[in-house]
């Protein structure tokens, strides 16, 4: 009898949780929307009141606001794709387990390997993205170089 209790415990311990598999559904759907250019999908993942902060310093968006600046990309066949190559999320330890949060590493044929991160909130309608976060990813050693570039005046 302790065999079976102690692989059943086991087996709690390895299995999946099944609020970051639905978090992480989001999220892939929300990549593949974007390559396919599915406006109505991308934006139905986020909350109304959502936030964007792009990779810009100037783009700290509303869902309106991001909405209007992503319009020209999902005219073409595809707006952009950032697919997750690791992802860590992590369901808030409250009672409802309606709050996570993630990180992922992207990979863009543009930007090469960049993040995103960001909080998501269980909805009636299920997760929904609240914030989301777009970042360069730059390594330490080319940093004071990407810093001289940015600080350069125009």
């Amino acid at each position: 009898m302790s065999l079976l209790l102690a692989v059943a415990a086991l087996t709690l311990q390895t299995a999946p949780d099944p609020a970051e598999a639905e978090v992480a559904a989001v999220l892939d759907r929300l990549n593949q929307a974007s390559s396919t250019a599915d406006e109505a999908t991308y934006f139905s993942l986020f909350t109304p009141d959502a936030r964007y902060v792009g990779t810009d310093a100037t783009e700290h968006w509303t869902m309106p606001q991001f909405r209007a600046f992503a319009e020209p990309w999902f005219r073409r066949d595809t707006a952009w794709s950032f697919p997750a190559t690791d992802r860590t999320i992590t369901i808030a330890p409250i009672d409802c387990r309606c709050i996570a949060w993630f990180e992922e590493r992207l990979d863009s044929a543009h930007y090469g390997e960049t993040r995103g991160s960001g909080v998501m909130r269980l909805t009636d309608d299920g997760w929904k993205i609240e914030q989301y976060v777009l970042s360069l990813a730059v390594p330490n050693d080319k940093a004071d170089a990407v810093v001289a570039v940015i600080r350069a005046p125009d």
